[in-house]
């Protein structure tokens, strides 16, 4: 039978970022954030702690070039290691048919913000009546909800979302904020993504969450968007700050209409000079930050122009 080989890595929030860029190269669908450091008994409590340390894992084939696939792992990560401490990269055998549900038994239920319950759909939990409830299967596309950058979002979301307005989640993953777009009251969501996987996840998670009707998902980019002169009333972006900044050169700001709102993640503390700055660059204005640990969200407006 075949097999797949999980590489895992457990780090700080600061380094997270840039180890999953660089084992994304080597590693099938990308690479997945997770918390490190909640106790199973927090998950439901309404009190999640600050995440300290993330745990990565990546998947790669057993094949005839996984040696030469893991010493290029250890390669980059020894260079990186220069720069900053990086943590040992932990090897592990999965086979064919349970790698893509491996990482499944590191997933809990987790509340945040005010009403927001992330469920796993195969784990039943605890419903409380006003409770937003997002039932998630990610597979393997990006969005669990246990990473901060994704915890941000989603408390943005919750404090910033209007009833009846058209949203765009760029870089939708597995689908979680625009399905949270919906639940608080977006009447349509776009949502794209350049990765076929995600938007096969993506629209199955709207159908699990009975708001396949309000999402749109399809395969697409920046570029996809202005070309069909799409503008919204909320934008998210949950990146990379690396992905973000050149977007901002491409024209991200005209998909934000006058008096909008939109929301960017994916960064740390030590990128928002460079984010603001590029938002400001791109029309939008930068009101407000929101901090977990290292990472950072940005929210941002479309003033009316005079």
């Amino acid at each position: 039978m075949p097999r797949w080989i999980e590489v895992a890595l457990t780090t700080d929030g600061e380094a997270a970022e840039a180890i999953a860029q660089e084992l994304q190269p080597y590693c099938h669908q990308g690479v997945s954030i997770e918390q490190a450091d909640i106790e199973s008994g927090k998950y439901d409590d309404g009190d999640v702690p600050p995440a300290t340390r993330v745990v990565l894992r990546a998947y790669f084939a057993d094949d005839a070039q996984a040696e030469q696939t893991k010493a290029q792992i250890e390669r980059v990560l020894g260079l990186m290691n220069m720069m900053y401490p990086m943590p040992k990269p932990v090897f592990s055998y999965v086979d064919e048919e349970d790698w893509a549900e491996a990482w499944k038994v590191h997933y809990h239920p987790i509340r945040l913000g005010q009403r927001i319950l992330i469920r796993p759909r195969w784990i039943d939990v605890q419903i409380n009546p006003d409770d937003v409830v997002i039932s998630l299967d990610p597979g393997m596309a990006f969005g669990t909800g246990t990473h901060p950058t994704t915890q941000l979002c989603l408390e943005a979301i919750e404090d910033m979302m209007a009833v009846g307005v058209e949203a765009c989640d760029l870089g939708c993953g597995s689908g979680i904020l625009a399905i949270a777009a919906a639940k608080f009251g977006a009447h349509s969501i776009v949502a794209v993504d350049i990765e076929e996987q995600a938007i096969i996840v993506t629209n199955e998670n709207a159908q699990q969450n009975g708001v396949s009707q309000q999402i749109i998902a399809y395969e697409g980019s920046l570029d996809t968007l202005l070309a069909e002169g799409k503008r919204f009333d909320f934008l998210m972006v949950n990146i990379l700050a690396k992905v973000i900044v050149p977007m901002c050169e491409q024209g991200l700001g005209d998909l934000v209409r006058p008096n909008g709102k939109a929301i960017f993640s994916g960064l740390i503390d030590t990128q928002i000079e460079e984010v603001e700055e590029a938002l400001r660059k791109t029309g939008l204005v930068p009101t407000r930050r929101r901090q977990l640990t290292d990472w950072v969200v940005i929210e941002a407006i479309k003033p009316y122009k005079s």
